[in-house]
């Protein structure tokens, strides 16, 4: 699967941004998708992930209530929404994919297969 991830930018602190990852290749509705982050100098991190079903949802406890992450499966893409922005929010985006993953593994980058390219968030304050 080919995962192109977008919507990325620069906005100011209290902003919105919605990213975008389109996949490609195999039937899309059976992965499940995540979005991490990585910011210079630091690990990559969970920010939220779904189930191919979209019934099961993570999210880091740094962003949670601010960002959404969903999905249509029609369209092959998962989205995440992300409100309230703050400048420790600036970093890559990435979206990934995997067939297998459970639940309790969902927020584990080493547990994904397939990547996108990765979109900068850059928050100013």
């Amino acid at each position: 699967v080919q995962l192109q991830a977008s919507g990325g930018g620069l906005v100011q602190a209290g902003g919105s941004l919605r990213l975008s990852c389109v996949a490609s290749g195999r039937t899309f509705s059976s992965y499940t998708m995540g979005w991490f982050r990585q910011a210079p100098g630091k690990e990559r991190e969970i920010v939220a992930a779904i189930k191919r079903s979209g019934g099961g949802t993570v999210y880091s406890g740094s962003v949670k209530g601010r960002f959404t992450i969903s999905r249509d499966n029609a369209r092959n893409t998962v989205y995440l929404q992300m409100n309230s922005l703050k400048p420790e929010d600036t970093a890559v985006y990435y979206c990934a994919a995997d067939f297998r993953i459970i639940m309790s593994s969902m927020g584990m980058p080493n547990e994904y297969d397939y990547w996108g390219q990765g979109t900068q968030v850059t928050v100013s304050s």
